[in-house]
């Protein structure tokens, strides 16, 4: 857990020496996106070229990741003609941290100037007609964490107080990524997510309102941090791998839900995750 830090000042100076140290090892030039992994995608990062890896613990303000599935370094190498920051595991609010501890990441990759961020998660699915191991680009978001990671006093060297949230997820590279699908014959979902605070999973009568409001899927994260890489201007694509059915929503109303069916489909997925993610990242 850690504490909220109220002054922009402690915050800039936690965000300058994670880049200092970001830079230090991998070298002042920045890379041409970063990239979120969610859970059981961490495997991702083991696609990149001539990688340099720093553990998390090396990092100043950055937690260790506690979820199975997030296995907590930075991962620099190349993919393509693209050099790629990798932040293989995320912090979680339910983990006990703010926002702005949650988001960090994306603070860091946003002052390095890295004009690209790719959010992954594991999500849960809320359309019946959509199998578990799925892939969905998300399109647009619903924040029902009660929170905001801008909220408090504003950084203004990296963006406006009002950021807006229009096209959050970037229409152009959306496009391009179902191009990429229809090539490879990769059937491919795209969808609204909706992040609520976990760590509980959803109860059916949750699903049905998550449904009501016009939600196709339904996890823990991902929306603080496309919030902050809008902040700071970044173009963002959301990529969710479907899990799971949320409750309520599989045949067997009696079955639960459990956090080994998300590792366990995540990996069935990942064959075509990483076929999808690293055509679309030489391409971009």
């Amino acid at each position: 857990m850690d504490t909220e830090l109220t002054s922009t000042e402690e915050w800039k100076t936690v965000i300058t020496k994670c880049l200092q140290t970001l830079r230090s090892r991998f070298g002042d030039s920045s890379p041409d996106m970063a990239m979120i992994l969610g859970s059981g995608l961490g495997s991702f990062a083991d696609e990149l070229e001539d990688s340099l890896h720093l553990p998390y613990g090396d990092l100043p303000g950055f937690p260790l990741p506690t979820v199975p599935g997030h296995s907590g370094e930075c991962v620099v190498g190349k993919m393509g003609d693209k050099r790629v920051l990798i932040f293989r595991g995320r912090f979680h609010f339910y983990e006990g941290h703010s926002l702005h501890t949650a988001t960090l990441p994306v603070r860091v990759a946003g002052a390095w100037k890295i004009p690209t961020l790719i959010v992954t998660n594991a999500a849960g699915g809320i359309r019946k007609d959509w199998a578990p191991a799925s892939l969905m680009v998300i399109s647009d978001h619903l924040n029902l964490l009660g929170h905001n990671p801008l909220r408090g006093a504003n950084l203004d060297d990296f963006g406006t107080r009002f950021p807006d949230l229009s096209n959050a997820y970037d229409p152009a590279y959306r496009k391009q990524m179902f191009e990429i699908a229809q090539k490879a014959n990769i059937d491919l979902k795209e969808g609204i997510y909706a992040a609520m605070n976990g760590p509980s999973y959803e109860t059916p009568a949750e699903v049905r309102m998550l449904r009501t409001l016009g939600a196709d899927a339904v996890g823990m994260s991902t929306v603080p941090e496309t919030i902050v890489a809008r902040h700071h201007g970044m173009r963002v694509l959301g990529m969710s791998c479907i899990t799971n059915h949320a409750a309520g929503v599989q045949d067997d109303p009696g079955q639960e839900v459990n956090h080994e069916e998300v590792i366990e489909n995540s990996k069935k997925a990942e064959a075509h995750f990483k076929k999808l993610l690293k055509a679309w990242v030489k391409a971009v």
